[in-house]
């Protein structure tokens, strides 16, 4: 997210969201105080300063998987676990669930050059590209590939789309632009406006062009259709990379991946007598023709180191006392990308503190409340998840791997982000879920005296970007619950920049560091919200469902007959 356009467009949308879903309310300790309800004292902000200030702490090295950082996170939040009265829930009666994962580091330099209409132009790692492979082998080496536009990378035979139509890739690099054809438009299209679709994610497009055999992809970074700075894209790439174990590694990945710059983009356009902007607006329009970009080609080469190495999922759980085969689990990622390029003040520890320290201090929290009072009807499970900044791995996992069964999971509530910028009158979930979920937060909130928006940035794709996805599809209702941002001091206004100044300046990078000077009344409350949902959870007989609507209704369907019938 950058301040541009968007944050006008942005502020607006809040604005808007906080007018109609938002009930001017007072703050929520003139309405229930903190421990109203909830036992132990309810949630103390205290108590969540303390764990964010050892987890983001330089000490746990940013917390990257399979580091000393992650020995220490995982032994962290397991003695927390141990203390707040949970019982282990992992891998044969321990606390820990074992993720295998597939790492793969680049060894040495990144040489790239581009050839264009007779010139040549090297590209830094980085800084005009950033690259990575997951491809089983020991590198990269592409001479002379030829480069191909093929708009957004969409093939959508639903909506009578296909950004490949008449286009060989094999053996080639793929020029494809980030986000869906939407996102840009003045008038909503076959993508349905601006809100991002699956179609526009990153992980879509390389998974479509490798079905295709080409040799890679690059992927054109733009700040605001990306919804993040090119720093995210250069320190998320910046370390070891990971997968899941997978028998078709070899066809499901592409040899090589990556992003490259606007500026980049623009010149080699410009270079192959093209106009980057006229061709991005061509690409909008159904019908579109993708080609060659000239006679442009890429060298480009690396070596990688490879090995399997196993991360893991934290997992305490506190017996239902009525219904204890049924579960609800809370969840969040404990990890963070380590040690990364050092920013302008020499620090490279991307501590995480925000992202995602905050909710794995909630979860904690919310163990210790939940078992000081009594026992709720269903199982609660508590999922400290690794590996999300890698594409949500660890969530993947367990869905595939659940310790409990998936059927008779009544809901997962995953939390990511608490801001430490003020306590709002709201809260909020990440997209538009389309699930019973969203209401029964809503409901919760209310209790005290706040309201429910919906996600005002749906152009950004958040619902696929947090662990609660891997359960939803696997058929899970399942939310990610996020802070509002209508500040009690402050506004929609004061939240709107409070939150673009974060996704500018520190997300993903070394500035989200804890602060003793923070503000812990939005953390707080924020957990008191998702103790009263999981609580309502967890006491109800009903099951959360999602919408008819709903791409993951149908899988649930499965489950609820699954569920209802005896087993033999």
């Amino acid at each position: 997210m950058s301040r541009s356009p968007r944050l006008t467009a942005l502020a607006c949308a809040l604005l808007l969201a906080a007018c109609t879903s938002a009930p001017p309310a007072a703050a929520a300790s003139d309405t229930a105080p903190v421990g109203t309800g909830i036992p132990g004292g309810g949630i103390q902000a205290d108590h969540l300063a303390r764990h964010l200030s050892v987890l983001a702490s330089d000490a746990f090295e940013g917390r990257a998987p399979t580091t000393e950082g992650e020995r220490k996170t995982v032994d962290y939040i397991s003695a927390q676990f141990v203390e707040a009265g949970l019982e282990p829930g992992g891998d044969a009666g321990g606390w820990t669930q074992a993720v295998t994962l597939e790492r793969s580091v680049i060894e040495g330099p990144v040489t790239a050059q581009l050839h264009v209409g007779g010139a040549t132009r090297a590209l830094a790692n980085g800084d005009d590209i950033a690259v990575e492979t997951l491809r089983p082998g020991t590198g990269v080496d592409l001479s002379g590939t030829p480069l191909v536009f093929a708009g957004y990378g969409i093939t959508a035979p639903e909506l009578d789309w296909d950004d490949y139509a008449g286009l060989d890739v094999a053996g080639k690099v793929v020029v494809v632009l980030i986000n869906d054809p939407d996102f840009e438009r003045d008038t909503p299209g076959k993508f349905g406006g601006r809100a991002l679709t699956w179609y526009g994610r990153w992980t879509y497009k390389y998974e479509e062009a490798a079905k295709r055999g080409a040799a890679g992809v690059l992927i054109v970074h733009e700040t605001e259709p990306a919804s993040y700075p090119w720093a995210t894209v250069r320190n998320g790439r910046a370390g070891p990379q990971y997968d899941i174990v997978r028998d078709n590694a070899e066809t499901h990945h592409l040899p090589m991946r990556g992003w490259m710059t606007r500026e980049v983009a623009q010149q080699l356009f410009t270079d192959a007598g093209l106009d980057f902007d006229a061709e991005k607006r061509r690409a909008q329009i159904q019908g579109f023709k993708g080609g060659a970009l000239g006679d442009a080609t890429l060298d480009i080469a690396f070596k990688v180191k490879r090995d399997r190495v196993t991360s893991h999922n934290v997992v305490g759980v506190l017996p239902g006392a009525s219904r204890p085969d049924e579960t609800v689990i809370l969840s969040g990622h404990w990890d963070s990308f380590g040690v990364g390029a050092p920013d302008d003040s020499g620090d490279a520890i991307i501590n995480g503190a925000v992202d995602n320290a905050t909710a794995i201090a909630s979860m904690i929290e919310l163990a210790r409340v939940f078992a000081a009072g009594p026992r709720p009807a269903r199982t609660l499970q508590f999922i400290a998840l690794t590996a999300e900044e890698n594409g949500l791995l660890g969530a993947t996992y367990y869905a595939a791997n659940p310790l409990r069964p998936l059927e008779t999971t009544a809901a997962v509530l995953n939390m990511e982000m608490w801001s430490p910028d003020g306590e709002t009158r709201d809260i909020s979930s990440w997209g538009k879920g389309r699930v019973s979920l969203e209401g029964d937060l809503a409901t919760a909130a209310a209790v005290d005296g706040r309201g429910w928006s919906p996600d005002p940035n749906l152009e950004a794709g958040l619902f696929y970007r947090a662990d609660h996805f891997a359960f939803a599809q696997a058929g899970v209702p399942a939310i990610t619950i996020g802070p509002g941002m209508d500040q009690l001091d402050g506004g929609v206004a004061g939240g709107t920049a409070a939150r673009a100044d974060y996704f500018a300046e520190r997300y993903h990078q070394p500035g989200d560091a804890f602060d003793d000077s923070w503000d812990m009344a939005g953390p707080t409350a924020d957990t008191r919200t998702v103790y009263r949902l999981a609580y309502t959870l967890a006491n109800g007989e009903d099951w959360p469902a999602w919408d008819s609507d709903s791409e993951f209704s149908a899988r649930r369907v499965t489950s609820d007959a699954a569920r209802a019938t005896p087993a033999k």
